[in-house]
């Protein structure tokens, strides 16, 4: 009885191990526990596309992909006005793009406190495709809009 047990008892210590090792470390953002940014993460999908989501090791946090292609925090600075950044509308969420180390783009959230900031690496997935998640969206809805884009424009593909 005891020999079935170790080989089990092997494979399930490298189930854990490998649980672990697959953790993204991430810091969690200055507002990450407002309770808005709760009502943003339990509404977050398993997967964006084909991408799963992975285990974070911050409050307000998700990412996805293995390599992480899509990083969602919540809790990050409200920016204001900004003439430096595009600013687009998707779904009705006003996003202000970053797109200074393309491939990879930062979008934040406009208008809305607690703001909500996506990481994109543009060649494993499509920013539209993550923005556009039902899961995704419906969380950032919980969170009142109190200011738009003044000229929105299309999120660059």
């Amino acid at each position: 009885m005891l020999r079935r047990l170790v080989p089990v008892a092997g494979v399930l210590t490298l189930l854990v191990l490998t649980a672990c090792s697959s953790t993204v470390a991430l810091k969690p953002e200055p507002d990450s526990n407002n309770p808005a940014c709760a009502e943003v993460t339990v509404r977050l999908p398993d997967a964006v596309g084909e991408l799963g989501r992975r285990w974070t090791d911050a409050q307000a946090t998700a990412a996805y992909g293995d390599p992480t292609a899509v990083i969602v925090a919540c809790g990050v600075e409200v920016p204001g006005p900004t003439a430096t950044l595009q600013c687009v509308t998707l779904d009705g969420i006003d996003w202000l793009v970053d797109d200074s180390q393309a491939p990879k783009m930062r979008m934040t959230t406009y208008g809305r406190n607690p703001a909500v900031q996506v990481f994109v690496d543009t060649k494993l997935v499509g920013a539209n495709e993550v923005l556009s998640n039902t899961g995704l969206v419906s969380g950032i809805r919980t969170i009142k809009a109190t200011g738009q884009c003044t000229a929105p424009a299309e999120l660059p593909k």
